[in-house]
């Protein structure tokens, strides 16, 4: 099993193309509940696996919402350099009679009915900042999208390559366990006419068990893998599904110097853009705490007019008669806040200062990962070459073995040995290969490279 990844410290990039993918879902609303038919294909490779989880994951499409919360945050921060208008109505109806018992009972009635408008023309920049500083908040929100799109790539591709190493490691078991029914068939019949002791085929048949036991063991962790990736893409359980084995696996040509790869990451990587984000958010809010010192200027005006019965005009003459206009501007000066835009202004000249800490970390850690990754890349490639060299005489000693047993001239116990040691070897090839094939993935997706197999 290639050993789990600490995901929340790598793959926080995707590479371009992957991510100009996902905004277009964003801007088309590309993204669903997952179908519950079973139209979707019964056999998958890893790109459609990542198709999937891209545009079915949970996780993804929650960020997406919030995407989308961000994009109207920015629709109202732009709309509030509008001017506004509201209309007022009030209707009354006053009844009543004189002190005069003769007098009937009557109902006046009155109205009043307006419109106002007004609009910012100065704030000290506040409406300006605030549009960019939503803006970039809005940016920020596909890079969001952008790291869990990476992280969720990483956690399929190291499922699928998890279920592609159970599957080789079966088809070597189911070789090994061939073998050892032919033996045991052999063994027997040799036991039959006295060529050998019982002990030697109680051997053999012992091996074989425990052959078997390990082809077992090897089928249960290929359906737990699978169980996982489906997990991860957040199939129905019950749903039938499986994988393609690619043609190729090990990835070739020269590997990236270390400095090369760093510096392409902090091109490339989301972590970074956000945090040189997060830094101008911050002055932004320095800019915006500063307006608070500023004059705001407003423009404003209204018209209105009513009417009152029992008067001696008609209803629209009145409303002629009492219709009013108003145009005006408002210069409000703040001379006393009790701190508080001094204090707002302090905090945000403390929100920069963490901004450019954090920067400065996310730079480092980056740098560091990358550093890590290619360590890892070169150790695995020289254990999978060492690995490679151990199985191929490992695998001719255990064949001469093999051949010396079929004519009866090979010591039981020594072979038995020989064949543990062919064992082992199998399962180290077979892990060497797969972790040097992830390792090596690695390393490239922090390049910005599409993971591919």
């Amino acid at each position: 099993m290639i050993p789990l990844l600490r995901i929340h410290h790598f793959f926080r990039q995707m590479p371009k193309v992957m991510l100009t993918w996902a905004l277009l879902l964003v801007a088309h609303g590309s993204f669903a509940q997952a179908p519950a038919d079973s139209a979707s294909p019964v056999v998958w490779d890893l790109q459609q696996c990542l198709d999937y989880a891209m545009r079915y994951n949970i996780t993804l499409n929650s960020l997406r919402l919030s995407r989308q919360t961000s994009e109207q945050d920015l629709i109202l921060s732009r709309a509030a350099r509008l001017p506004n208008l509201n209309a007022t109505a009030t209707q009354n109806f006053t009844g009543g009679k004189s002190n005069s018992s003769n007098q009937a009972y009557t109902v006046n009635a009155s109205g009043n009915y307006g419109l106002n408008s007004s609009v910012t023309l100065y704030n000290g920049g506040y409406l300006n900042r605030d549009i960019e500083q939503k803006n970039i908040l809005t940016q920020v929100a596909d890079l969001n999208i952008a790291q869990q799109m990476n992280d969720i790539t990483l956690l399929i591709t190291q499922s699928y390559l998890n279920i592609l190493l159970a599957k080789e490691n079966i088809i070597y078991i189911r070789d090994i366990v061939a073998t050892s029914e032919a033996q045991v068939a052999r063994a027997q019949q040799q036991y039959d006419v006295g060529s050998i002791a019982l002990k030697d085929l109680a051997q053999l048949q012992a091996q074989l068990a425990n052959d078997k036991y390990t082809l077992i063991t090897a089928e249960n962790t290929r359906r737990q893998n699978m169980l996982t990736l489906k997990q991860i893409l957040q199939l129905p359980t019950g749903k039938p599904f499986d994988i393609v084995s690619p043609d190729t696996l090990m990835a070739t040509g020269l590997l990236t110097p270390v400095e090369e790869a760093q510096q392409e990451a902090f091109e490339t990587r989301p972590e970074i853009k956000s945090s040189n984000l997060n830094v101008d958010v911050a002055h932004l809010d320095l800019a915006k705490a500063r307006a608070g010192r500023l004059p705001v200027l407003t423009a404003g005006g209204s018209l209105s007019s009513n009417y009152l019965t029992g008067n001696d005009y008609a209803y629209f003459k009145q409303l002629d008669n009492n219709f009013y206009q108003q145009i005006g501007l408002t210069l409000s000066v703040p001379i006393f806040t009790r701190k508080v835009n001094k204090t707002n202004i302090e905090k945000a000249k403390i929100n920069i200062d963490q901004s450019n800490l954090n920067l400065q970390n996310t730079k480092t850690n980056l740098s560091q990962e990358v550093e890590q990754a290619y360590i890892n890349v070169v150790n695995a490639q020289a254990q999978y070459d060492a690995a490679v060299e151990q199985f191929k005489y490992v695998q001719e000693s255990y064949r001469i073995a093999n051949e010396q047993l079929k004519v009866g001239v090979a010591n039981i116990v020594e072979f038995l040995q020989q064949k543990n040691l062919y064992v082992q070897a199998v399962q180290a090839y077979i892990q060497a290969k797969y972790n040097a094939a992830l390792n090596i993935r690695i390393y490239d997706f922090y390049r910005g490279i599409p993971v591919k197999l």
